[in-house]
């Protein structure tokens, strides 16, 4: 073979040899491509999971929702303009039911946003079953100071205090159907604390419910006593938690609640 010939063969086996590298080279280029844009979805599926899962667009809606309510029941109060010494004291006395109602409004509310607060402070994640829950807790929690109106406007009438007492049981019904499915999944929670304390905390939630329907019922023939029980709830409340604290028995699980 003359020296022509072999030159041109070392040519084009360098030649060939040069197409195969540079194939290799760009598959494993493109499996690298794959493999970067594979991993760069995959953390931003993880972020928006994180996200999704984050309490606290949750907590800041329910914390925003509680403070309208608690906003709109004191507008319910208004005294007229340009009153005398005696049309103010007959506005003021007239305005005896529209204040008794805002006063027991305010302590239900409250006393729902502080155990909301407490359930809330061990949740780690939710999920979309606690967000819809949560959402259906709101739902009659929001009907409050439409209820408070009726309350003030009509405080003698059974149908006004059992209406009332139906949005009272709404939310307290809520409050406890929520809790028992935030304690029954430990996954949620920082720790598995609640299950520990899910007696008291049951307890708590279905107190009130007790005391609202007998409020409903003597709405129809004592009407004073029943907004004195719709009065007792927040302060039963308070007080159940105070005395579980001075137990020795109770007291590190009543320290969970507020």
């Amino acid at each position: 073979m003359s020296t022509a010939a072999k030159t041109a063969a070392k040519t084009a086996a360098t030649a060939v040899r040069r197409d195969a590298r540079e194939r290799d080279e760009a598959m494993t280029s493109d499996s690298t491509s794959d493999t970067s844009a594979a991993s760069r979805d995959g953390e931003r599926v993880e972020g928006t999971r994180r996200r999704l899962q984050s309490p606290e667009r949750l907590v800041a809606l329910s914390d925003g929702v509680f403070a309208i309510i608690l906003t709109l029941l004191v507008l319910e109060i208004a005294v007229p303009p340009n009153l005398s010494h005696d049309s103010l004291g007959q506005v003021l006395e007239e305005l005896r039911p529209t204040a008794v109602a805002w006063v027991i409004s305010f302590l239900i509310t409250g006393m729902y946003w502080v155990s909301h607060r407490d359930l809330f402070a061990r949740v780690r994640v939710v999920n979309r079953d606690l967000v819809w829950l949560n959402l259906l807790f709101l739902l009659p929690a929001s009907l409050i100071p439409f209820a408070a109106s009726l309350l003030g406007e009509y405080p003698d009438e059974a149908k006004a205090l059992q209406i009332y007492g139906v949005v009272m049981i709404a939310v307290a019904i809520m409050r406890l159907v929520m809790f028992r499915y935030v304690v029954r999944r430990p996954a949620l929670l920082f720790a598995d604390e609640v299950g520990e304390h899910r007696a008291i905390g049951f307890a708590l939630g279905a107190i009130p419910i007790v005391v609202y329907g007998i409020a409903m019922v003597v709405a129809e023939v004592r009407p004073s006593v029943s907004v004195f029980l719709f009065f007792s709830v927040p302060l039963l409340y308070f007080l159940a938690v105070t005395l579980l604290r001075e137990r020795k028995e109770t007291r590190d699980e009543a320290e969970e609640f507020s």
